[in-house]
């Protein structure tokens, strides 16, 4: 039988606090979901500065660091799911995207939103494909 484990992360480990009263990532067997990552600085949990550019980078890179602890890259990626406050930053968001993903790339959807949290442009959330179990079990 399969077993739900959830696991949230220290600062040390690059990814943010969480905004929330929720887990950085649960895992289903060989699927990962991981929470949507919002632009924050992992040291301070605050927003960092610039546009939907810098946003998506701060928001890939914290992606990057909760998939690090379960030996995975984005390119494990099976469904990405992109939230914008702002569609007319698509194309912006969509060059920066490209940068972090081999292709061929994941399956996506994105979608337009009235509001992110901590004031957000953009937030991202994953569903990944794992091959290995994770670094460890306990939450760090």
């Amino acid at each position: 039988m399969t077993q739900l484990q959830r696991f949230t992360f220290s600062p040390s480990t690059g990814a943010p606090p969480p905004v929330g009263p929720f887990s950085h990532a649960t895992r289903w067997g060989d699927q990962l979901f991981l929470t949507g990552q919002m632009p924050t600085d992992p040291a301070t949990g605050a927003l960092i500065s610039g546009g939907v550019v810098e946003q998506t980078r701060q928001v890939l890179q914290n992606l990057q660091s909760i998939l690090t602890q379960f030996d995975a890259s984005l390119d494990d990626a099976l469904m990405v799911r992109v939230y914008l406050t702002d569609f007319g930053d698509f194309a912006a968001m969509n060059e920066e995207y490209e940068r972090w993903f081999s292709t061929p790339r994941p399956s996506r959807t994105c979608v337009g939103v009235t509001g992110l949290a901590v004031d957000a442009l953009v937030e991202i959330d994953l569903i990944v494909g794992l091959a290995s179990p994770p670094k460890t079990t306990e939450n760090v």
